[in-house]
């Protein structure tokens, strides 16, 4: 599938897209005409509430065919594995960490293959965040997905996505995530069995992240933010609308093509990035920052400076500093981590951790490198080292106590996940000084 994108030059920015096709669609000299270019009729998705403040005001005016409304009663059908009843079990401090989640057995598109690990909060109050895994293998066809509760921050693991939207086509492959926000509807395509991670939020949208000191360059850079080019299909054929509403999912069937918007403009509209692009910022002379400094985007909250959820990557780089343990350090946290693995072998657990699995450490439970990583970081020649390369790993990061669901609590559990940290030795000893009692 072919996919149009255009540089999104800064979260906010107004866009002005329409199909090649039909010239003159967008309308010029006013937002909402009494009669729109050829025949189509004016629809607005707003991304925020009317009155938010200009600069965190979010909408787009969509020109489409059909106005979206016309489709018969939703239905409620099975969830699946998506849920977010975070107290079906007990709750559990432990490490816990996931091997590979396996491909589908059976014909399954994307819609039908989201599982939910983690979560916490209530997308009933606009407050939360959930963790998902996706597996598929056949295309969605004439069905799309739209998510009334959040936004979906996905991160593909194995195999690449080719995804319709309301507002054009994208391409994404592993090593790239794309943000669909709440609203939005979508279907997935794929050629292959597919894997992958989602994170969801319910509080409020993806921003990037303030630089501070940093400056006006560096993490994450506005230019490199892909948003879809216009693009619409006009068929009249029986098409299924899913819909996630209160954790949920819904069906309903109508006559045409969602994906009819021949023109949009506004700022509320789908994205893309490469994370081959993040610019790293790192330590050059000794001691270990805070891994705060590899967020790409995050969702705050109310409390400045604490992050309902960030997108965190741990990219290829120079590691130099001296007089220092490079890896990560062992640590406790009013965090909860889920941490996922695109590809390669994660520096601080090169053992165990795998593509497609995944690990949770919750607020306060202490985590670490493993014995192998301790024992070779404290004892390594303290030079210039590429570190990572070839590997992506990334974490999502949430000031919510996250909880487990009854299927992530059963299915590929490495139960000896806690034997990695076992074999760390006591190096303590006091000094040999002459005549000390003993």
């Amino acid at each position: 599938m072919a996919s149009e994108l255009q540089y999104m030059s800064g979260f906010g920015n107004e866009f002005a897209s329409e199909d090649s096709r039909c010239p003159g669609a967008l309308p010029v000299g006013q937002n909402n005409p009494q009669k729109c270019a050829y025949g189509l009729y004016a629809e607005q998705l707003s991304g925020s509430a009317f009155t938010a403040p200009r600069n965190e005001n979010e909408r787009t005016w969509l020109y489409r065919i059909r106005p979206s409304v016309i489709h018969k009663p939703f239905k409620k059908i099975s969830s699946g594995l998506v849920t977010h009843n975070w107290d079906a079990v007990d709750p559990n401090p432990n490490q816990l960490r996931w091997q590979p989640f396996d491909f589908p057995k059976s014909q399954q598109d994307f819609s039908e293959g989201i599982a939910t690990i983690c979560g916490a909060g209530d997308p009933k109050s606009r407050h939360g965040i959930a963790v998902h895994i996706f597996t598929c293998n056949k295309p969605m066809g004439n069905k799309c997905f739209y998510n009334s509760d959040g936004d979906f921050l996905i991160v593909p693991q194995h195999g690449a996505l080719f995804i319709r939207t309301e507002m054009g086509r994208m391409n994404v492959a592993p090593n790239e995530i794309c943000v669909i926000q709440r609203g939005i509807r979508f279907s997935v395509n794929v050629e292959e069995n597919t894997r992958g991670y989602i994170l969801e939020v319910f509080s409020d949208h993806f921003q990037l992240p303030n630089l501070g000191p940093i400056g006006a360059n560096g993490l994450a850079n506005p230019r490199d933010f892909l948003t879809p080019v216009a693009w619409f299909e006009d068929k009249e054929v029986e098409f299924t609308v899913v819909n996630k509403y209160h954790g949920h999912l819904f069906e309903a069937t109508q006559g045409h093509s969602p994906f009819d918007v021949v023109a949009w403009h506004g700022n509320y509209a789908p994205y893309k990035y490469d994370l081959s692009k993040f610019m790293v910022i790192n330590c050059v002379a000794f001691d270990h920052a805070d891994p705060s400094i590899f967020t790409v985007l995050t969702c705050p909250s109310l409390k400045p400076g604490t992050a309902v959820a960030d997108f965190v990557i741990f990219p290829p780089r120079w590691s130099v500093q001296e007089h220092t343990f490079r890896p990560p350090y062992y640590h406790r946290n009013c965090m909860s981590e889920f941490m996922g693995l695109i590809y390669g072998n994660y520096e601080a657990k090169e053992e165990g951790f795998k593509p497609g699995g995944g690990s949770l450490h919750s607020i306060m439970t202490p985590h670490g490198p493993d014995f192998d990583c301790f024992e070779k970081a404290s004892n390594a020649k303290l030079e210039p080292q590429k570190i990572a390369e070839g590997t992506m790993a990334f974490m999502f990061e949430s000031s919510l106590s996250m909880a487990v669901t009854e299927w992530a609590n059963t299915t590929k559990v490495d139960s000896d996940y806690y034997q990695c940290w076992q074999p760390l030795l006591k190096h303590f000893a006091l000094p040999n000084i002459e005549g000390t009692k003993k």
